[in-house]
């Protein structure tokens, strides 16, 4: 049977294209949320503690110098 311009795809195909980007957009926002809260770093230990200590810790991981170090403790006496 021969399909009249009006009939068949029309709206219903733009339609279909959007629900099918709103679901994959919906299922990969899903999958990237699960794995962020299944990867959160909740086992680093946290950087509370006085200035002095996270000081230290941060010395300890190389991120800062012991003149730094020094400088810091200095400052913190006062």
């Amino acid at each position: 049977m021969w399909w009249a311009p009006h009939q068949g795809f029309g709206w219903w195909m733009i339609f279909g294209g959007v629900w099918m980007i709103i679901f994959w957009g919906v299922i990969i926002g899903l999958v990237v949320w699960a794995v962020r809260a299944m990867t959160d770093r909740k086992d680093r230990p946290s950087e509370n503690g006085s200035p002095l200590e996270i000081a230290e810790r941060r010395y300890a991981r190389g991120e800062i110098s012991k003149e730094e170090l020094n400088d810091i403790k200095a400052t913190l006496g006062r």
